[in-house]
């Protein structure tokens, strides 16, 4: 519904509006909190929407509800109070006239989600990976809106930010296989998958807007603009992440995801050539000099750097306050503090 229309939503209005959200929220939170793939909490945050929706599409007074208030439009979007029909519109997805349901529209997008979204997730790291998405789903409405400037006409789907991931994925690591459904179901590289679907849609726009064809209910132009626009900041993104732009190493696994994962802590572990107390002019002695030599010597794996920074607690003190030394654990990166303020000490 346009913004002059929420005034007159009902009290059940509003509750299926606060079931929609906690649906599309929740499996995420979760699974964020969990440590889940967020990937996978999308697929589920999707398909429960998507029941949400073949539900109210049965009875008469809720069948076009979520379609108003949440789905894209053209005509609307100028007003900034539409602004989240850019985002919320990916969450839904066409469910049928309410004699039937539709499942093509759901089954084609989590498919792509789930078997592009997966591997991909353990090559950016989830923050990355949901960043991603969500730019995707954007530019793919934002497509669709200036492409059709003015009309009334309704959008939805989360398909710009399907073909955002294939985007990512094509710049960042074109060489990698994943299983899927071409002509079988095997092993393909990405750059046939992500290349061959985008051809299709290209084409589908040129015989669209060349006369071609008919009308059509699939927005091509936003499933493009998805894609390339995630594939022009699919770099700047992934930097930094747990595995480099163009690296080979046999493709995405999960000992591969766990190893880039020890290798971004390992890089913020900080460095031991320094420290505080030489720069207090207090240097060691004694017992404690031989635990920070032992630190440096041995402290350049997680696990290691943990025990001698536990050791070096019991026999140093703050160079500051001279006050006792506590170890504190963030991500398996261990870091000596002291008792009384952070500010004292923080390191290494």
């Amino acid at each position: 519904m346009s913004s002059g229309l929420w005034g007159g939503v009902t009290t059940l209005g509003w509750g299926i509006v606060l079931g929609f959200l906690f649906l599309a929220i929740a499996p995420i939170v979760y699974a964020w909190r969990q440590r889940i793939p967020i990937s996978l909490a999308i697929v589920a945050s999707l398909l429960l929407c998507w029941v949400f929706q073949s539900i109210l599409q049965f009875f008469d007074g809720t069948r076009d509800f979520l379609l108003l208030a949440f789905a894209l439009n053209p005509m609307w979007q100028p007003s900034p109070s539409e602004f989240h029909r850019l985002l919320t519109a990916a969450w839904l997805h066409a469910v049928g006239d309410g004699r039937g349901l539709v499942f093509q529209h759901i089954l084609g997008n989590v498919l792509v989600i789930a078997l592009v979204g997966v591997p991909l997730e353990q090559r950016l790291g989830r923050e990355r990976f949901l960043a991603i998405y969500l730019i995707g789903a954007v530019a793919g409405n934002l497509a669709w809106w200036f492409s059709h400037w003015g009309e009334y006409r309704f959008a939805l789907g989360a398909s710009g930010a399907a073909f955002g991931l294939l985007g990512c994925y094509l710049a960042c690591w074109p060489r990698d296989e994943i299983e899927f459904p071409l002509v079988l179901i095997r092993k393909w590289p990405i750059s046939l998958i992500a290349l061959l679907k985008l051809g299709l849609e290209i084409a589908q726009v040129g015989l669209l807007y060349g006369g071609w064809t008919g009308s059509s209910s699939v927005a091509h132009l936003a499933h493009i603009g998805g894609f390339f626009v995630c594939y022009a900041v699919a770099r700047p993104i992934a930097k930094g992440g747990p595995t480099p732009p163009e690296v080979r190493d046999g493709g995405p696994s999960a000992s591969a995801a766990e190893k880039g994962g020890e290798m971004q802590r390992k890089s913020r572990m900080g460095t031991l050539k320094f420290d505080p107390w030489d720069d207090a002019g207090k240097p060691l002695e004694g017992p404690a000099f031989r635990v920070l030599k032992k630190l440096r010597e041995e402290g350049d794996e997680l696990e290691t750097r943990r025990a001698w920074l536990e050791e070096l607690a019991e026999v140093a003190r703050c160079p500051e306050c001279d006050s006792e030394l506590l170890v504190e654990i963030n991500d398996e990166v261990a870091r000596l503090h002291c008792q009384n303020s952070r500010k004292h000490l923080l390191w290494p």
